[in-house]
């Protein structure tokens, strides 16, 4: 039997390569996880947490300005970027050392530097003190995705969604350029943070892949905000001045701003890692193809998350990553559903959805009904703002089985998790109408939808 040096070698320290690397060593296997840089890949350092904190602050502006309908008066009020920055860097800290301490307890060893996959079984680290090697008897790809920005004139003058949480100053005119959830949260937070936030996006809709009520609901909303919000635009050239970026569109008009955020897209992180030379099989972009079991091209070789291209989602990586683990070294019975994965997007309203959109409904079960519902929130009946609420069920006639469910409110994310369970096991709208609501909540909307569209 050849030597090995470990059982499985992760590469990548983000939530796949983690869960992955903790739990197969729980399960006695040798690990070996390298990652070159902070532990928690770009969930934990520069996505979803952070993100999920600048939201929180963002939306104290509306809490101080809805306060006054409820009789409080909550004076002048600032706001100091420094603090918010600080305290978000030690939240993060924090949480490199929670993930640090989850790979040490099981004994996971830890490799700071790059790894590069010589073949099936072997690979090379290049740390600060040099080059190691490591014999593995399998490996497993988790190196996630990275921001992608177009070559334009002056592409070098922009930022991509890794540099907004420590931008230094603050950009009190911010140009937000992309439709997809990451642009669409970014302008929704900075808007919200107080800066004068212009979105461009170049199709004819935010949100692309989304129901298409939702995105136009969202749409309205986010320019009742404040959201600058321009469909069918696009940059042409961005050129550095005495008074901020100059930035041309492609109409010929133009405006100037501090800063300009490029959210138009990720694409799998596979740079350097020496896949094709190794002869593992590519598709889009540099995305590893897998198969069924997550296993690519080299028996030996298997990747998950971001990396694949598949659904870009922490918790898809988590479970595909517990499904690598029960092949490798548990029974092999547990298997990943693609179907009914509940997402959230933290913009101001909130979006949240599991399921299919109308259309594409429409495409699958051919004849579906409709329920939807548009409200004022309870809250906003003293608050003063103009907010609404958007909320829709899409059945499927023949079975009754609730195949979509959207909403746009506060908590929307929140709220749609519960659902998520139902749909999972299958739930028809007559369970959904023999379900008794919360009152008085947003949420019971969806257990009192009678009539359809």
């Amino acid at each position: 039997m050849a030597h090995h040096d470990c059982d499985l070698f992760v590469i990548g320290g983000g939530s796949g390569g983690v869960r992955a690397a903790r739990m197969a060593a729980q399960r006695g296997a040798r690990v070996v996880l390298a990652e070159a840089a902070a532990l928690g890949g770009t969930c934990v350092n520069v996505g979803c947490i952070p993100k999920k904190l600048y939201s929180y602050a963002a939306h104290f502006a509306d809490d101080f300005r809805d306060a006054a309908g409820f009789g409080w008066s909550a004076g002048n009020v600032s706001f100091d970027w420094q603090v918010l920055k600080a305290n978000r860097a030690k939240e993060i800290s924090r949480l490199n050392g929670v993930y640090a301490s989850l790979l040490k307890g099981p004994g996971v060893q830890v490799v700071t530097g790059w790894a590069q996959l010589v073949d099936g079984h072997n690979v090379q680290v290049r740390t600060a003190a040099g080059q190691r090697s490591y014999a593995a008897k399998h490996v497993l790809v988790a190196t996630g995705g990275r921001p992608s920005v177009p070559t334009f004139p002056g592409c070098e003058h922009v930022i991509t969604s890794d540099g907004m949480f420590d931008l230094e100053p603050f950009p009190k005119r911010l140009l937000v350029v992309g439709g997809g959830y990451i642009a669409c949260e970014f302008a929704s937070i900075f808007n919200g943070l107080g800066a004068r936030v212009t979105q461009l996006y170049r199709a004819e809709q935010i949100l692309r892949g989304f129901d298409g009520d939702v995105r136009r609901f969202i749409a309205d909303e986010m320019r009742k905000h404040g959201v600058d919000l321009r469909i069918h635009m696009d940059v042409k050239a961005i050129e550095k001045t005495s008074h901020g970026l100059a930035v041309t569109l492609a109409d010929g008009s133009t405006l100037t701003v501090d800063s300009v955020l490029y959210a138009t897209g990720r694409v799998p992180n596979v740079a350097g890692l020496g896949l094709e030379a190794a002869g593992v099989a590519q598709g889009k972009d540099g995305a590893i193809v897998v198969d069924e079991h997550y296993a690519t091209s080299l028996p030996s070789v298997y990747a998950v998350g971001d990396v694949t291209a598949r659904v870009q989602l922490t918790p898809v990586a988590l479970g595909e990553a517990m499904v690598v683990v029960d092949r490798l070294f548990g029974a092999g019975k547990r298997t990943m559903g693609y179907d009914f994965i509940p997402t959230a997007v933290f913009t101001h309203p909130n979006i949240g959805t599991v399921g299919y959109s109308e259309a594409e409904a429409r495409k699958v079960f051919g004849e579906v009904t409709v329920f939807r519902s548009e409200f004022k929130a309870l809250k906003h009946t003293l608050s003063g703002s103009g907010e609404r609420t958007l909320m829709k069920l899409l059945v499927d006639t023949a079975t009754d089985r609730v195949v979509g469910l959207h909403m746009v409110g506060a908590d929307a994310g929140e709220v749609v998790q519960g659902f998520a369970v139902a749909m999972k096991a299958g739930a028809t709208k007559a369970v959904f109408d023999s379900t008794i609501g919360i009152h008085p909540t947003a949420a019971e909307e969806f257990v009192t939808l009678r009539e359809p569209v």
